[in-house]
């Protein structure tokens, strides 16, 4: 633009001067004079728009820079903005990090303490078994031992076998609440019979031979089982078909053991 009026100024310098050499110098020396002012003035007009058209693609090319610089700005405020979040990702990671590394110690220190914590357990378990009323004992026995196998097994986790001592007394605790009847074989009077236990919670235990010319309890007192009387015989007839659902349950009556005295 600045060449642009440059040659504008010259072209009009040029027409007054020839103006001023017409005026002194006559016709022909005047037509002479204007026509190379003329081509002058179409070659400056002719650079003036090459430089113009450089300027308009300066101009473009630097439009598009600007443009570009734009972006540019726009995605390096776009990575400031992820690597801030990663930042707190990175730095929350490694508070847990952190915390896992001291739960993996607790865990440890924990591991330590409750395994023979579940030794006891299952010791404590087996006494009981022992103590209390003889039902189902190969089952209970048998549950016994695979908790002891457990223990020693490097590929079960510490809490499965807490899991599983954990159940084996939940089923020690439901064998109270429970009224069920198996079939098994028993000492009488130092004879072997098969009879049909009926254990109602573990207020009492009875026996009765399947054709029920025998009936009987488990006296806590002897540690054996006994026969009683044959008031009992039809009751626990009953009680047994109604533990194997062959009855509708109802009451019936069993022969328990009367309080002790306490010592």
């Amino acid at each position: 633009m600045k060449n642009l009026r440059q040659g504008l100024l010259t072209l009009r310098r040029s027409a007054a001067l020839a103006g001023i050499m017409f005026a002194f110098t006559g016709t022909n020396a005047a037509a002479t004079t204007l026509a190379d002012i003329f081509q002058v003035a179409e070659q400056i007009n002719q650079s003036a728009l090459r430089s113009q058209s450089k300027i308009d693609a300066l101009t473009e090319e630097t439009r598009k820079l600007l443009s570009e610089y734009k972006v540019v700005l726009k995605e390096i405020e776009g990575l400031r903005v992820y690597n801030r979040q990663l930042e707190k990702q990175i730095s929350n990671q490694e508070t847990e990090m952190a915390q896992l590394s001291t739960s993996i110690d607790e865990v440890t220190v924990i591991e330590r303490q409750i395994t023979p914590l579940m030794l006891r357990m299952i010791d404590g378990l087996e006494q009981f078994v022992e103590l209390d009323m003889p039902f189902l004992l190969d089952e209970r026995r048998a549950r016994i031992d695979r908790l002891r196998d457990m223990m020693d097994r490097a590929d079960v986790a510490v809490s499965e076998k807490f899991s599983q001592v954990f159940r084996a007394y939940q089923i020690e605790n439901e064998y109270g609440r429970t009224m069920e009847t198996y079939g098994d074989t028993i000492l009488i009077g130092g004879t072997e019979r098969k009879v049909d236990i009926l254990k109602v919670g573990r207020v009492s235990l009875v026996y009765q031979t399947p054709d029920a010319s025998e009936t009987g309890m488990y006296n806590l007192n002897t540690g054996a089982f006994e026969p009683i009387g044959n008031e009992y015989e039809a009751s626990i007839r009953q009680g047994i078909r109604m533990a194997r659902q062959q009855a509708t349950q109802d009451l019936f009556s069993i022969p328990v053991h009367g309080p002790e005295a306490a010592q």
